[in-house]
């Protein structure tokens, strides 16, 4: 009986001592899951930052100590650390945190620890990155730190000294930053790839300023034996641009206002306007053949008669008025060609009052280059597009057809000097060409206003000259074809 008691007393505790370790165990299992449970899980990954087994403070800190590390940027042979908080990039630790714990505690406490238990690992999913980034700062920053520093600027040709000519210019090499932007970008956001190789692109060399241009056609007037007048203008058919400047002996006067000229045959450019704004859009064969004789062979006679079926006896006035309505107020024709024609209405302009340059201009007709030059830009604009000022002054006269027809006039005015003999053979040129001789045979003005068709661009030039003894053919038409030959040449340069 009494083995039987000491058995029983036996089993009793030994029960009560596996029951206590049981308890023991449990309790020490439970700690050690607790403080797991307080982790984040095994292979938990917070933007591509491993995360798992620390703190949510401590993952924070993984965080930061990755997205706020520079980006090395390589460019041009040099390595460039960029803080990502000048480009506006900052990640939301909070959001990305409060995601991660959602995932840690999304079992129940007793299911984990059982799964703890059993060592099963619970499936977790990466949590993206949460953050802010201004791209426009980051364009800033490329644009104004990074290509003025690093980029090679092309070089843009350079004129010749002496000759209408210009070297090529050279390439250079800018900054792409639309594909930067890209690379940059998935850098920030990269917890690794921290390093981004940039490319450039090409650059092309472009003209030479127009001040250039200016400087190398005065250089040709300052190498050309003439110290007259001389009155430039010059407009890109593309850009709008302009170049304009008076001359006089050699040195820069005012142009404002420009410098009135005689106008002599190139007056006929607005007389042909006002033909088909008076008598148009459509005309017959009669006054067809008049503007022929008129714009390719200069004819005086046809001029008149065409003047007069404006408006007999006045119709030189009605040219006049009609530039009036174009806001071209120094270019009028104030009487008619035939000799001895009477003066209908002396004209007083901004441009023939001035009194600091002396340019005789003629009582019956005058202009100045930029007005001339403008006229032609205009039925350059109502030929290309239907619109311009030509247009919107005479709606129902002057549409593209019109314009163009009388481009067509003037492109018919073949004279092989002065502007045409600076253009390569084949050039387009549609110009009116002007001299006045006195009855000693003496010339004192020489002109040529045109509309040029290139490969490289088009452009209206308008060169009036003057001198008040005698303007030499010889060489004045010869500074004028190279003053045209440079403007061509300006706007088709050698190649690289």
């Amino acid at each position: 009986m009494r083995i039987a008691r000491d058995t029983s007393f036996i089993l009793r505790w030994g029960s009560l001592l596996f029951l206590a370790a049981a308890i023991v165990l449990t309790m020490f299992e439970l700690t050690g899951y607790s403080r797991e449970r307080s982790n984040y899980p095994s292979g938990m990954l917070i933007a591509g930052v491993p995360v798992g087994g620390v703190t949510p403070p401590e993952a924070a800190q993984r965080l930061l100590l990755v997205y706020t590390s520079p980006v090395e940027i390589q460019y041009a042979g040099s390595a460039i650390q960029l803080d990502p908080t000048v480009v506006g990039f900052n990640i939301d630790s909070e959001l990305m945190l409060a995601a991660a714990d959602q995932q840690r505690t999304r079992n129940p406490f007793w299911i984990g620890f059982w799964d703890y238990l059993w060592n099963r690992q619970s499936n977790t999913e990466e949590v993206p990155l949460a953050a802010t980034f201004s791209q426009e700062q980051l364009r800033i920053y490329l644009r104004e730190e990074i290509s003025p520093r690093y980029d090679t600027p092309a070089s843009p040709a350079q004129p010749i000294p002496g000759q209408t000519n210009f070297a090529p210019g050279s390439p250079g090499q800018e900054l792409d930053i639309d594909r930067a932007v890209i690379l940059i970008e998935d850098a920030l956001r990269s917890p690794g790839k921290r390093t981004v190789t940039l490319t450039s692109q090409r650059t092309v060399a472009g003209r030479p300023s127009l001040t250039n241009l200016g400087i190398l056609i005065r250089q040709i007037i300052d190498l050309t034996p003439f110290d007259g007048v001389v009155g430039f203008y010059m407009l890109d058919l593309q850009t709008g641009e302009e170049l304009r400047f008076g001359y006089d002996n050699n040195q820069d006067i005012s142009i404002e206002p420009d410098i009135a000229f005689t106008a002599s045959s190139t007056i006929k450019i607005p007389t042909m306007v006002s033909v088909f704004k008076n008598l148009g859009p459509t005309l017959n064969e009669e006054v067809r053949g008049l503007i022929l004789e008129m714009i390719t062979k200069s004819e005086n006679p046809a001029t008149d008669a065409l003047m007069d079926r404006i408006n007999q006896g006045r119709g030189p006035l009605i040219v006049t008025s009609d530039m009036n309505s174009l806001g071209l107020n120094n270019t009028f024709i104030a009487g008619y060609f035939y000799d001895g024609a009477p003066l209908l209405q002396r004209i007083a302009t901004n441009s023939n009052a001035r009194s600091d340059v002396v340019t005789n201009p003629d009582s019956y007709n005058q202009s100045t280059p930029s007005e001339m030059g403008t006229l032609l830009a205009d039925m350059y604009q109502c030929s290309q597009t239907g619109g311009g000022a030509l247009a919107a002054a005479f709606p129902d006269k002057m549409n593209q057809a019109v314009c163009q027809e009388m481009i067509d006039y003037l492109k018919r005015d073949k004279i092989g000097v002065l502007l045409e003999a600076g253009l390569p053979e084949g050039t387009q040129i549609a110009h009116k060409h002007g001299w006045i001789s006195g009855p000693s045979g003496i010339i004192q003005n020489i002109s040529d206003v045109g509309i040029i068709y290139t490969p490289g661009g088009d452009y209206v030039i308008s060169i009036y000259v003057y001198h008040p003894i005698q303007t030499v053919w010889e060489p004045v038409s010869g500074m004028v074809t190279q003053i045209s030959q440079a403007v061509y040449n300006y706007f088709n340069l050698p190649s690289e």
